[in-house]
């Protein structure tokens, strides 16, 4: 048993690999030295061939990386001019302003078209300008002011529609900021005075976004009847949607100039209402007259406006605010500073109170009066049709 436990040298030298090495078999250890040399050996030259192969790989894909990057380099500085500079980009509109959505034309002949027919149109909306009484034909070049700029009155109810069309969608928020919020407070007082009841018809003019036509459905009920009337579509739509959104469903929506009122028959409403719209109205004396025409007898007016503050000291403060503050907060919020220092300029233009109240009276009113409010900063004035 002890003699075939041991493997004779032969046997070691045939099955080098196959048979475990005893540390004890001096023969065995002698023998295997010249193996582990070369072992050593052959894993030193296999890193070292690998470290050169990575070295090559590293340098050849360096070469790749940097070709491909002034290849894409020169690639952009080829198409560099191709894009469009800052400088090149068009004006945008002031927000609110937009009286259709742009649409995106890829052919070239197409966009030229579009272009020629952009710029024949006029800013306002053509539907702004119906009905306009003053004309070259009718007026010459008879002038108005437009806030404290002159110009002809066949051009004012143009002016005037660019101006609202472009506050049209920020209008209600900037009344509040404004006014301080007190411009609510003004028009409820007015429909206090207005002494409107269920089953009447209530006509309210210049009308927009439908702040006394809400209040007057709820008042005249399902038996009456209300139209919100505007000269201004943009005004008008967003005046639509408000109160279609409430529920209203006794109103009707028209667009009608103050001046004529032609859409509407001789003594229709119970009462007639103009808030903060008169003083962009061209001929005011006809406007009341036309206010006068749609009244049925016993019918009354009311028209809220902006007056002249009746003590000094306020007017200065006021005209301070308004010709700083004003503009300043148009051009933050509805990106239009030049509309709001137009309707602070229309504000000083309109009659006092004593004056609007004698217009009322010459137009055929009775009974007229007026109404301070915030220190004659604006004023509610009412007249009556016998």
């Amino acid at each position: 048993m002890t003699e075939h436990s041991n493997n004779s040298p032969s046997q070691a030298n045939q099955n080098p690999t196959n048979n475990p090495v005893d540390s004890t078999n001096s023969n065995a250890a002698t023998d295997a030295t010249p193996h582990a040399h070369l072992q050593d050996k052959l894993i030193k030259d296999s890193i070292t061939n690998n470290r050169n192969i990575t070295a090559q790989a590293q340098a050849r894909q360096s070469h790749v990386s940097n070709t491909t990057l002034n290849q894409n380099a020169a690639v952009d500085s080829s198409k560099s001019n191709d894009f469009t500079q800052v400088q090149d980009l068009p004006t945008g509109t002031p927000q609110g302003q937009q009286t259709t959505m742009p649409n995106t034309i890829h052919n070239s002949e197409n966009n030229t078209a579009t272009q020629a027919q952009t710029a024949k149109q006029t800013l306002f909306n053509q539907r702004d300008d119906i009905n306009n009484p003053h004309t070259p034909d009718t007026d010459g070049n008879e002038q108005t002011h437009f806030g404290y700029k002159t110009v002809n009155k066949a051009e004012k109810q143009a002016r005037v529609a660019d101006v609202f069309t472009s506050v049209a969608k920020k209008y209600d928020i900037m009344n509040d900021l404004m006014s301080f919020g007190i411009h609510r407070l003004w028009k409820r007082y007015a429909i206090s005075l207005s002494g409107v009841r269920a089953g009447q018809h209530v006509l309210d003019i210049a009308g927009g976004t439908g702040d006394l036509a809400k209040v007057f459905s709820r008042e005249v009920g399902r038996n009456g009847h209300v139209v919100l009337s505007d000269i201004n579509a943009a005004m008008l739509e967003v005046g639509r949607e408000r109160l279609i959104n409430a529920g209203c469903n006794n109103v009707d929506f028209v667009l009608a100039n103050a001046e004529t009122l032609a859409p509407f028959d001789d003594e229709s409403f119970d009462l007639v209402t103009i808030s903060f719209g008169l003083r962009n109205v061209t001929d005011k004396d006809a406007a009341l007259k036309s206010m006068y025409r749609v009244l049925k007898p016993g019918g009354r007016l009311l028209i809220l406006e902006f007056s002249k503050p009746v003590f000094e000291p306020l007017s200065k403060a006021y005209d301070l605010y308004s010709f700083t503050a004003l503009p300043v907060m148009g051009k933050l919020i509805a990106n239009d500073a030049e509309s709001y220092q137009y309707l602070a300029e229309s504000i000083r233009m309109h009659p006092d109170q004593q004056t609007l109240k004698q217009m009322m009276q010459e137009a055929g009113f009775e009974n007229c009066d007026y109404h301070n409010l915030t220190a004659g900063i604006v004023a509610v004035h009412r007249g009556f049709k016998a």
